[in-house]
């Protein structure tokens, strides 16, 4: 007959057991736990850049013109999709993400609602900013690909994107901010652009010609110039000449701040 373990030893097997379902439990990043350290100090910071007196209106629009279409949604942009949700949660606020090609009218919707998050403190709201961005990339994720079989990849109209987010802004209203994210190539071929190598300069002068509404005190990016999915890359002159051309539209609007880059990067608000 085996001998009875001590209650001593009995104790100590419990305690390694509860230990290591925590572990696992840690590791497969399950449910409501909780955010970590790191997490936490990072998401303070966001915090701090968040404006006083006003919510985000984030609007992230990605070109699934010819040159810039995906069957699935690449990792990258969708990255940039996870970056500015927790950065709207965070600071509160509404979030719309779409597809878009050749008009204002082939445009379609992949998240489209307001970010709020619970708690009677700071940590204990952004301690669930990483669940609501999860469940957001996923439904933007699973909303993709029937999406742009409803948007024509055979032209891109880029500019629509301005007046679009103006409506947006003017329907959310004052108490919103404007964040206004385009993820594209820059090859526009509907209504005005630029088609070859030319001065930056002067292909920013070209844009600050574009019929563009006013988007005051927004942030504006224009993200991924140069890039294609599919297709020849233009040469670097043509993705400087892009840029200062998008930069141009984009100063047009007279937003707050103009970002016009091949690579993004986080921009707080």
């Amino acid at each position: 007959m085996a001998p009875i373990p001590s209650t001593n030893a009995l104790t100590r097997a419990l305690h390694a057991l509860v230990a290591l379902v925590c572990l696992l439990w840690a590791l497969a990043g399950c449910g409501s736990a909780p955010a970590g350290a790191g997490d936490l100090a990072r998401d303070k910071e966001i915090l701090k850049t968040c404006p006083k007196d006003k919510g985000l209106a984030s609007k992230v629009d990605l070109d699934v013109s010819g040159s810039g279409r995906t069957p699935e949604l690449d990792a990258a942009r969708l990255d940039i999709i996870k970056q500015n949700a927790r950065l709207t949660a965070i600071c509160g606020g509404h979030l719309l993400v779409t597809v878009f090609s050749a008009t204002s009218a082939a445009t379609v919707a992949l998240y489209d609602g307001e970010l709020k998050l619970d708690g009677a403190t700071d940590n204990a709201r952004l301690r669930r900013v990483s669940k609501l961005v999860d469940d957001i990339s996923t439904k933007v994720t699973e909303a993709y690909p029937p999406a742009i079989k409803k948007v024509s990849p055979a032209h891109s109209d880029i500019t629509a994107q301005f007046r679009l987010a103006a409506e947006y802004r003017n329907q959310l209203g004052t108490a919103y901010r404007l964040r206004l994210v385009i993820l594209t190539d820059g090859l526009q071929t509907v209504g005005k652009g630029v088609t070859k190598p030319i001065a930056m300069g002067e292909a920013r002068k070209i844009g600050a010609t574009v019929l563009v509404p006013r988007l005051p005190d927004a942030s504006v990016t224009v993200a991924g110039i140069g890039k294609v999915a599919s297709g020849s890359a233009p040469s670097s002159a043509l993705t400087n000449a892009l840029i200062g051309f998008w930069d141009g539209v984009c100063h047009k609007t007279g937003a707050a701040s103009c970002t016009t880059v091949t690579d993004y990067a986080a921009t707080g608000r």
